[in-house]
């Protein structure tokens, strides 16, 4: 397996992946545009563009943003509302596999941005249902959360007649270079389903083997066509207007609002995901048994990338996470009445066979690793300064008392008025 002589991505990413004759990948060489590109300039032109979307008569949200209690959710709605005085509707699509920390970072978005939320809860019987059939056709457990979660702000969009949607990322920019910043390229139905869903629309889900009936997968259909014409609704991404950084970005919402992070099982990231249980544990090791590689990667390519990272150090953190097996499979398996061979089997049927050998007495070896091309050629003349450090910053507890242990479907949110006097209370 290939991988890049600057980051660690393997040539086998899911979002493909190309190399320069440097041996340097197009990821990283469209992430040095972030230090050339001209942002203040940049920042003009996405104050023009909300300018345009702005309702002038009062009698609508000026854009919809999709929110989760992880991720950059509050640096996008602070960025939206604070920095561009926009009045945003905050969507959330439920994902099932709620954390505590995550009911109150979203609890708390909500109320110290004074902002409207809708939330998509869909049956729990229906959503085992798909996840059955996701894991049988992608060994995916995670399906039904991108499903909803880049569905239900277009459904939102079209049935409010909103038509400005803001995200944060593009994956396929700041992972692998797909597109220039300067494209400016906006969410489509297209990459969703290539990308995001690995092929699989909700309606191709139907059928008589999983049992999925029509009725099942109406939360998860993308509008037609003609609807978001009608409305003209665009998903723009702030990353390409914006210098991202999402480790700067969440530790000024930790001292702004109050953010809070958590321990990963299988990555040094504190901030990004504690709102699920299975992100950065279950799902993560399932990405590894797939593809050789999991969030430790990702996560230190993109501290190598913004120099807070050696790439000796990012290998020595990624192997330090990387073996760890997950903490908390049993929840998951409890909670969709699987067995673990039954996972595994599901998982080994869709091994990547470039980077996964079968042995014969069933086992899998993987047959090359990252770890093993620290000293590759070409590395020392591609490689990147460390200009500042890369440590993650504990954050405290707000309910230190209350045990984080089990799932939350419905989760109830208080703010206090005197809370807002400082990230704390």
């Amino acid at each position: 397996m290939r991988y890049c002589t600057r980051c660690l991505y393997p040539a086998n990413h899911p979002l493909g992946i190309t190399f320069d004759d440097a041996g340097v990948c197009s990821g990283c060489r469209v992430h040095e545009e972030k230090d050339q590109l001209d942002w203040a300039a940049r920042g003009d032109r996405l104050r023009a563009l909300f300018d345009g979307f702005r309702n002038r008569s009062g009698q609508n949200y000026d854009c919809i943003v999709p929110v989760s209690g992880g991720r950059d959710s509050y640096f996008i709605v602070d960025t939206v509302k604070r920095m561009y005085g926009m009045n945003p509707l905050l969507v959330t699509y439920n994902k099932h596999y709620n954390t505590r920390v995550g009911v109150r970072n979203l609890a708390y978005l909500r109320t110290q941005f004074d902002c409207d939320l809708l939330t998509l809860t869909v049956d729990p019987a229906t959503v085992k249902k798909l996840t059955r059939a996701s894991l049988r056709r992608r060994a995916s457990i995670y399906w039904h959360c991108i499903a909803g979660q880049t569905v239900f702000p277009v459904q939102v969009a079209v049935r409010f007649k909103v038509p400005l949607i803001v995200w944060g990322v593009h994956q396929g920019v700041d992972q692998v270079g797909m597109f220039s910043h300067l494209d400016e390229v906006e969410m489509t139905r297209k990459y969703r389903k290539d990308h995001d869903l690995m092929g699989l629309e909700a309606e191709d889900l139907v059928g008589e083997f999983d049992n999925i009936k029509e009725r099942d997968v109406v939360q998860y259909r993308y509008p037609h066509d003609k609807d978001i014409e009608a409305v003209g609704v665009r998903g723009i991404y702030l990353s390409n207007y914006i210098r991202w950084d999402s480790k700067a970005q969440h530790e000024a919402m930790i001292r702004r609002y109050g953010y809070e992070g958590a321990p990963q099982n299988r990555t040094f990231d504190t901030y990004n995901d504690v709102d699920c249980w299975h992100y950065s544990d279950l799902h993560d090791d399932i990405k590894f048994q797939k593809l050789g590689y999991g969030k430790a990667i990702d996560h230190a390519c993109r501290e190598i990338r913004l120099k807070r990272l050696s790439r000796e150090a990012g290998l020595a953190l990624v192997e330090r996470h990387q073996a760890n097996r997950p903490a908390f499979g049993h929840r998951f398996l409890s909670w969709i009445g699987m067995n673990e061979a039954g996972l595994q089997f599901y998982i080994d049927l869709h091994r990547d066979r470039r980077i996964w050998a079968k042995n014969p007495d069933g086992s899998w070896t993987a047959t090359d690793s990252v770890t093993r091309h620290a000293g590759d050629p070409g590395v020392e003349a591609v490689r990147l300064g460390v200009t500042d450090d890369c440590v993650f910053q504990p954050t405290p507890s707000r309910e230190p008392e209350v045990p984080d242990d089990r799932y939350i479907l419905l989760g109830k949110g208080h703010v206090d008025a005197r809370d807002r006097s400082g990230p704390w209370g």
